[in-house]
């Protein structure tokens, strides 16, 4: 099975987390549009049925998921020209 980027899942689990934490867990009708998308997408990017269980699975993805790659600072300017290639 193909795994989602750990980056666009952990963005998946935390919208999902920070909206399912804005609703009451005693009034699931006011589960939004947006947060039956989020659990309907987690589902399917984790290959399971039930949003706990996919939550579950992200969580164990993402904690061994390798750790991003850092972009590389630019080099320090120097003074120095660098030669520009001629045309062709």
């Amino acid at each position: 099975m193909l795994r989602p980027h750990p980056a666009v899942l952990r963005r998946l689990v935390d919208a999902y987390e920070a909206l399912s934490a804005a609703v009451p867990a005693s009034d699931p009708a006011h589960v939004s549009a947006r947060a039956r998308d989020l659990a309907y997408t987690l589902c399917v990017s984790t290959g399971t049925r039930d949003v706990e269980r996919a939550l579950d699975v992200a969580h164990q993805w993402l904690a061994t998921a390798p750790a991003p790659a850092r972009e590389t600072a630019p080099q320090a300017v120097t003074g120095q020209r660098v030669p520009t290639p001629e045309p062709a």
